[in-house]
């Protein structure tokens, strides 16, 4: 089944903190990917923790996003963050 992103956080070493429209949480490492193409622009960290929701999926200032399939299927299942 199709999951939207419905929140996201940026946390230290280059991982996201994903909330998916049912309300599962998920962690994903975006460390393996920052060697390929454009992804090497966000190993400046200002520019990874730039990120943001655009419809359904992450997105970063700098253009580049990520299917949510592709997120949901290559992050593993966290608690709820606390606040």
């Amino acid at each position: 089944m199709y999951r939207g992103v419905t929140e996201v956080r940026a946390i230290d070493d280059y991982r996201l903190i994903l909330k998916f429209d049912n309300n599962e949480y998920r962690l994903f490492d975006l460390k393996p990917y920052l060697g390929l193409g454009r992804f090497a622009e966000l190993r400046d960290i200002n520019v990874f923790k730039q990120i943001g929701i655009s419809f359904d999926t992450v997105a970063w200032k700098n253009g580049l996003d990520l299917d949510p399939e592709f997120l949901y299927a290559h992050s593993q299942a966290v608690s709820a963050p606390e606040e």
